[in-house]
């Protein structure tokens, strides 16, 4: 099920997703919140495959996973989701937000060689742009992702913050083109965000130990860093519950080297130690 997360349809039509938006924009977080029980029950009937793929993944991860841990594994989801909303509308406002490893990317980035910014499908990438406000001086993030995976949502965030979507690489088109506008991103300085924690299909893929057993990772994002020479920062805008969120950043590797001979092992090596964060 894991390799075949591409063939699943978005959830939710436009008009439904309409609809929660303006209600959070018109009523404000706290109400909008309540919403998010029937919407998670209607997912947790009509989803099968996530309900199924939530239930394993819990098990395997150690923790609960009958019907009430998987509603709150896809409430949390749908929490971080609809926070996109505000933080995209209105900033940190409202947020609790403790930010980790701030100093270290500053220091980075003022090397003038930009920062790949390496994350995973957990927590939000939103949170992390409000890193702009509290401290002015930072590059612009610009964060690469498939725009036809989900394009109902794509288009209303865009329209909740057109400047934001304007940054967007997006990753369904030419792959040349795409290694073309991060190269360029990086050469001004910027940050560029993208998740290294799975791939499309015919995508290089390595097989690495993840929460018990082998997991195909896509090797694009280490030799994209190999390959323009730029430090690696990993980062996760965890969500805590509630309001609160942590912002990590840590440092992974100041240079990507993948040598001719055992560049397999080499690729390896860096994936296995990324999976492992």
């Amino acid at each position: 099920m894991s390799e075949r997360w591409w063939q699943r349809p978005e959830g939710g039509g436009l008009a439904g997703l309409w609809l929660i938006f303006t209600i959070a924009r018109c009523c404000g977080r706290p109400l909008t919140r309540l919403i998010l029980y029937p919407v998670t029950l209607y997912f947790y009937v009509r989803r099968g495959h996530e309900r199924r793929a939530a239930r394993v993944a819990l098990a395997r991860l150690g923790h609960r996973s009958g019907t009430w841990a998987v509603l709150a594994h896809m409430h949390r989801f749908a929490s971080t989701l609809l926070d996109r909303v505000f933080f995209l509308g209105r900033g940190e406002r409202g947020f609790a937000i403790d930010r980790q490893g701030v100093d270290m990317l500053r220091d980075v980035l003022a090397r003038g060689r930009g920062v790949l910014l390496v994350g995973a499908h957990m927590g939000s990438f939103e949170v992390m742009r409000t890193l702009a406000v509290q401290y002015p001086g930072v590059p612009p993030l610009r964060i690469v992702l498939d725009k036809q995976q989900t394009p109902v949502m794509t288009r209303l965030l865009g329209s909740l913050a057109p400047e934001v979507a304007a940054g967007i690489i997006d990753a369904s088109g030419d792959p040349v083109s795409v290694v073309l506008a991060i190269s360029e991103s990086l050469q001004q300085g910027h940050q560029v965000a993208l998740l290294g924690d799975r791939g499309h299909p015919g995508e290089s893929m390595r097989r690495v130990p993840f929460c018990g057993r082998p997991a195909p990772f896509p090797t694009g994002p280490w030799t994209l860093a190999a390959r323009l020479d730029v430090p690696v920062v990993l980062c996760q805008g965890l969500y805590l519950g509630g309001n609160r969120y942590r912002v990590v950043f840590e440092l992974f590797a100041d240079r990507v080297v993948l040598p001719r001979k055992d560049r397999a092992a080499a690729l390896d090596a860096l994936i296995a130690r990324y999976a492992a964060r």
